[in-house]
């Protein structure tokens, strides 16, 4: 557990020492345990870091809205990676996670070995797509607060997750899913080290954002999943880790 000015941030470290460095990151309302189904295939040759976003499992949950932002989360990502020891990973994630890996590479691009985007979008480059998305989650944030866990999807991932505060979950889906800007779509066609996207072919509503960034990032790899949503980890944990670990191989 690492202490960021009194907000502990919770990670594991699994698989040798020595080798190439993977640092995963959940998706919104889930938690590091959405990783379970990978964890024995993907750390068998290598080091995989997870973790709990603020407001996530069992990392910390502050009260004031302001201790939770994108900016926050990717100098949490640095945290992790500086007490592991890493000064360079592989850095993926799925949803909301893919996102904070795209954001962490705009604000770290010399700390980034690779990419892996799952089952996420770059964000907005439209005000007005923006302020819809912006709009859906103060409804997610909202019937947090008003349902509490009944508000809860039954997306796999969300339904592996436990320590569930969702107050904390509120406060996260405003401070860090929400988009204020178009810096990391804009990013795309900057990024020049691999690049993994993954998606699940009944994933319907992040088929094309998968396209889009195919298309933007020069010589991405991309992979549709059959028989998986958008929990494709989850849902097709075979498949999916043979995608992962075959484009890992490969670097």
């Amino acid at each position: 557990m690492l202490d960021r000015d009194g907000v502990g941030i919770h990670y594991e470290v699994a698989g040798p020492a020595g080798a190439t460095t993977v640092l995963l990151t959940h998706g919104f309302s889930s938690s590091s345990q959405m990783w379970e189904p990978n964890l024995l295939a993907l750390a068998g040759a290598r080091r995989v870091i997870t973790w709990d976003v603020r407001g996530h499992g069992l990392s910390g949950s502050p009260d004031d809205p302001a201790l939770y932002s994108e900016a926050l989360s990717v100098e949490d990502m640095t945290a992790v990676l500086d007490a592991a020891g890493v000064d360079r990973a592989v850095v993926g994630g799925l949803s909301l996670g893919g996102y904070l890996s795209l954001a962490f590479h705009l604000a770290h691009p010399e700390r980034v070995a690779a990419l892996m985007l799952f089952d996420t979008g770059p964000g907005y480059r439209r005000d007005e797509a923006r302020e819809e998305w912006n709009r859906r989650v103060e409804r997610t944030a909202s019937a947090f607060e008003t349902r509490g866990l009944d508000a809860l999807t039954d997306s796999p991932e969300v339904a592996r997750t436990t320590n569930r505060n969702t107050a904390g979950l509120a406060r996260a889906a405003r401070g860090i899913m929400a988009q204020r800007d178009s810096r990391v779509i804009d990013s795309l066609a900057t990024i020049a080290v691999p690049t993994l996207v993954v998606v699940g072919a009944n994933d319907i509503p992040f088929l094309a954002a998968a396209d889009y960034m195919t298309g933007k990032i020069h010589g991405a790899v991309r992979v549709v999943l059959e028989g998986a949503g958008h929990a494709s980890n989850v849902d097709q944990p075979a498949a999916f880790n043979h995608a992962v670990l075959e484009f890992l191989e490969g670097l």
